[in-house]
């Protein structure tokens, strides 16, 4: 641009012409066209592209624009920070188009973000910067000298690469005394120069003549180039050659062999002899294609020595001259075109590749920018480009030759990470060529996907007594997604257990999901935990889902056996009284002990460990009966002492220990004669014997009232009961356990009650009166303040008869909560230390066992005589199941089987819901019978003693 300013000022060049070189020529839809000069020193500016397109730099710069050129040539670059186009290399026209006119350079301006195309055309336009010139410094001609006048010799042409009017536009010749130029057109449109014969040659005048041959352009300045001509003068030979046409036309395919003959041109000679003889041969200026065709002198043959191909050169000129022996010469032209064939595949280029993409992209994002060329023409050019149209993308065509790949459907990368998308293209030849591309596209991850735990639950166990951050179980859950958007993390959701916030009994790894125990549980308090772990991966934002986790804890052996009866007292000495007229098995008393723990851990088991006669009391193993292994005699000691361990079945056991305080005696003096020993306090002693003689009235006058008030009562209920009997057939009688058992703080003491309370069943002789008091005062009681006893028991008379409560519900197991081994007298005791742990007893069994221990009871508090009858009462202990804990193995309750009624109607219907709440199910064992009146040793006593009175 500079150089064309600069020869506008000096006059040299026209000032419109500069102008118009470096203006836009013509600005099209989507194509702008510029026009420069060649030449130009690099860093001209070609043209303002923001301006010309309406784009702004900052758009350039956001969307990287650059230049692409399908052959890679790099002329013209892009300057970004003013938005212009510039020379970034010398530009030769002749170099790059020959003599191709108009020359123009095509490249496209390509943005992204989104992505867009702008096609740019740059017009270069000529600039008379070379010279005419011959390929030649000097040419030889031989001329006879009877060459008549006008004879034509063919001279070369001069060549210059510049175009129009910068190309060569005259010829001179100096000095013209015989010859003179003459300028021939073809029928082709195309010229050339030979040299005329005006004036006849002497050769003896002179052999020969020099001249100048000088080709003149038309630029400005004009240029020039010469070449020397040198003739010499023959003799005789005045006929030249004379070719059939003066142009040859062929048409050859590209790729045609070596050695193809391609034309045979041909020249007459009128001479005869020697000057006949014609030879042939490519002219002198035609050593740029001697090196793809030959020509055979003799015969003007044309044949092809090398492969042509169309997509380097689509014509070739060959000028052929025939000449005779005596220098007549005649030029013709042979004009070749090379035809196409489908023999170059398809070129596939990638322009602009996004990779990776992200999976949640929408349909049509523009993934890549893709050009293909075919060096071929026609339909031998003509491509068609796809893809697998099994991948959820498609190819979209935006100009020719260029292509968009887009996609076309929902992308999900955990289904499909990665494509490999194969893009085929292939050209309209026949036969026709195809190219393939792979692009490896890799879908990047968006956080999708929750993560999910394999279980809907999950479960652990735990034993009791645990040490503190001690692992109970590790949760994994699953993420589908990659990277951060699959780290897990989890969380202990904080909820309320047990009125306190789960994050103070348990703890959760954020990392690993291991659970961990914060504290000691205690089975006893809670048995099972419920908590929510949450599993939450690391995107943006976050996604979590939820798991239960139930945590089990398992019961250890940590809770000794309790006694609940007999109550060991300090203050006073309580005994059991067994008449010396007591048969073997009889019932002396019974141990009932519980174990807090559950299983196996509150099996419990009952041995005796110390007897004053190990002879003479035995304790059920499993039941805790104490009952006389033999008859009892005049020589056993009136003072028992039985030392009963309870031991349960957990590892290791826990076990027990209580003193039990047997009375052998007939009478009260007797048992009175026995303990006389006993501790008393200082102030008490002096008064003795007046306490015991107080004591003997008051005890006696209470037994005959109490004896009056009995047999009255007992006739009294054997008429209401007979009216009973009749009514309801065989049905079961339900016992009635008064609730005078409430443990509420587990310290396993009984209620403190008094008062007496009637028991009655169908069978009169069974009948009995119970004294209710508490343990520690059952049966046999020898205070040391025996002044302060009278007032009690006639309290305790006074409260004879008190109606009964309706059977508590309550005292109902359900399958879960069957206590231990059964101790029923129903059925064969296991003997003590032989056979297996039996089985926990059906509810069936319980309520025999229960019904047939309170019997004896009641049985052999009756044996003794009216004269001890006051003391000899025996307390059967009472339970319910308000406090009872969950293991209830061998608790039995002694006690009468019937239920005292204030009327027949109201007994009946209380029998009834009895039945129905204690009744097992059909497949249970049946219901035992109400127990008949065995005639024990006891009863018969009490019969006997009945009779005398």
């Amino acid at each position: 641009m500079a150089a064309l300013w600069r020869l506008s000022k000096e006059g040299n060049f026209p000032m419109r012409l500069l102008l118009l070189s470096v203006c836009v020529a013509e600005i099209a839809v989507g194509q702008v066209r510029y026009s420069i000069p060649e030449e130009m020193s690099t860093g001209s500016v070609v043209g303002n592209i923001v301006q010309d397109l309406g784009l702004d730099i900052k758009r350039l710069k956001s969307g990287r624009a650059r230049i692409f050129t399908e052959d890679g040539s790099e002329y013209i670059g892009l300057n970004i920070e003013k938005g212009t186009l510039v020379v970034t290399k010398r530009i030769d026209r002749e170099e790059l188009c020959k003599q191709l006119s108009p020359c123009s350079l095509h490249f496209q301006l390509i943005l992204e973000n989104p992505m867009e195309l702008q096609r740019i055309d740059v017009e270069i336009t000529d600039v008379n910067d070379n010279s005419p010139f011959f390929s030649k410094k000097e040419y030889n001609f031989q001329v006879s000298e009877s060459a008549s006048s006008g004879s034509r010799y063919l001279l070369e042409s001069a060549k210059d690469p510049d175009v129009a009017q910068n190309t060569i536009q005259t010829y001179k010749l100096n000095p013209t005394d015989h010859f003179k130029l003459n300028t021939v057109s073809r029928s082709d449109g195309t010229k050339y120069i030979e040299m005329v014969l005006h004036t006849l040659l002497d050769r003896e005048k002179q052999d020969e003549h020099k001249l100048t041959l000088t080709a003149l352009d038309g630029g400005n300045p004009q240029k020039s180039g010469s070449v020397k001509i040198n003739v010499i003068v023959l003799d005789a030979n005045d006929n030249a050659p004379v070719f059939s046409q003066s142009v040859y036309r062929v048409v050859v395919p590209e790729n045609a062999p070596q050695g193809t003959a391609i034309v045979r041109v041909s020249a007459t000679d009128n001479d005869k002899g020697e000057n006949q003889e014609v030879t042939y041969s490519f002219s002198q200026h035609t050593n740029t294609v001697s090196s793809l065709f030959s020509i055979d002198h003799q015969t003007g043959e044309i044949t092809l020595t090398a492969v042509l191909d169309y997509e380097k050169v689509k014509h070739y000129e060959i000028d052929v001259e025939a000449t005779d022996n005596g220098g007549l010469t005649d030029a013709c032209k042979v004009l070749i075109e090379v035809t196409d064939i489908n023999d170059n595949p398809p070129v596939i280029s990638i322009i602009s590749l996004s990779n990776p993409i992200p999976e949640d992209s929408e349909l049509n994002t523009v993934i890549a920018m893709i050009n293909i060329k075919d060096l071929d023409s026609g339909k031998n050019g003509q491509v068609h480009c796809f893809i697998n149209p099994e991948l959820p993308f498609k190819i979209k065509s935006s100009t020719p030759n260029f292509y968009s790949l887009v996609s076309d459907d929902v992308l999900d990368r955990e289904t499909d990470s990665v494509y490999n998308i194969t893009i085929t293209a292939v050209d309209k030849g026949s036969p026709s060529f195809s190219a393939n591309k792979t692009i490896n596209l890799k879908i990047s991850d968006v956080n999708d996907n929750a993560p999910v735990f394999p279980l809907p639950s999950f479960t652990a166990f735990v034993s009791e007594n645990n040490s503190p951050g001690m692992s109970l179980l590790s949760v994994k859950a699953s993420d589908k997604d990659d990277g951060n958007n699959a780290r897990i993390s989890y969380f202990l959701e904080d909820i309320q257990l047990n009125g306190m916030s789960a994050l103070a009994y348990f703890s959760v790894n954020a990392e690993s999901g291991e659970i961990l125990a914060v504290r000691s549980f205690d089975y006893e308090q809670l048995k099972e935990f419920n908590i929510r772990i949450k599993a939450q991966d690391g995107g943006s934002p976050p996604l979590s889902s939820n798991v239960t986790v139930k945590i089990l804890i398992q019961d250890q052996n940590d809770n000794p056996p309790q006694v609940l009866y007999p109550v060991q007292t300090g203050g006073s000495m309580v005994a059991e009284m067994v008449p010396r007229s007591a048969d073997v098995g009889y019932l002396v008393t019974k141990v009932v002990a519980v174990d807090v723990d559950s299983g196996q851990n509150a099996w419990l088991s009952y041995k005796l460990q110390k007897a004053t006669d190990r002879a003479l009391f035995e304790v059920g193993l499993q039941n805790g009966e104490i009952r006389t292994i033999r008859q009892v005699t005049d020589k056993d000691a009136v003072k028992q002492r039985l030392t009963v361990i309870v031991e349960d079945n957990g590892q290791p056991s826990r076990s027990a220990t209580v003193i039990v305080n047997v009375a052998v005696a007939d009478s009260f003096p007797e048992v009175l004669s026995e303990f006389t020993d006993f501790p008393h306090d200082k102030e008490y002693n002096d008064n003795l014997t007046f306490y015991l003689v107080l004591a003997l009235a008051v005890v006696s006058f209470l037994f005959i009232t109490c004896l009056v008030v009995i047999i009255s009562v007992k006739i009294y209920r054997w008429r209401q009961e007979r009216v009973f009997y009749k009514s309801s057939g065989n049905l079961p009688v339900i016992p009635y356990y008064p609730p005078l058992y409430a443990d509420a703080v587990g310290t396993g003491n009984l209620k403190q009650d008094f008062g007496y309370e009637v028991y009655g069943t169908t069978d009169s002789r069974r009948s009995d009166v119970k004294d209710l008091r508490p343990f520690g005062e059952s049966t046999l009681s020898v205070d040391r303040s025996a002044s302060r006893t009278m007032p009690r028991l006639k309290t305790e008379s006074e409260n004879l008869l008190t109606e009964q409560k309706p059977p508590n519900n309550d005292w109902r197991f359900t399958q879960g909560q069957r206590p231990g081994p059964s101790g029923a007298t129903g059925g064969p005791e296991v003997a003590m230390g032989t056979g297996p742990w039996p089985q926990p007893p059906t509810e069936a069994e319980q309520l025999q066992a229960l019904m047939a221990a309170a019997n004896e009871v009641s049985e052999a508090t009756a044996t003794l005589g009216p004269g001890t009858m006051g003391l000899s009462t025996r307390y059967s202990p009472q339970f319910t199941l308000q406090h009872v804990p969950d293991y209830r193995q061998n608790v039995y309750i002694p006690g009468s089987t019937a239920t005292l009624t204030s009327n027949p109607q109201q007994q009946q219907a209380t029998a009834q819901q009895a039945t129905q709440q204690a009744l097992p199910p059909p497949q249970a064992s049946a219901q035992a019978e109400p127990p008949k009146a065995a005639q024990t040793p006891a009863s018969k006593k009490k019969s006997t003693k009945k009779e005398k009175k």
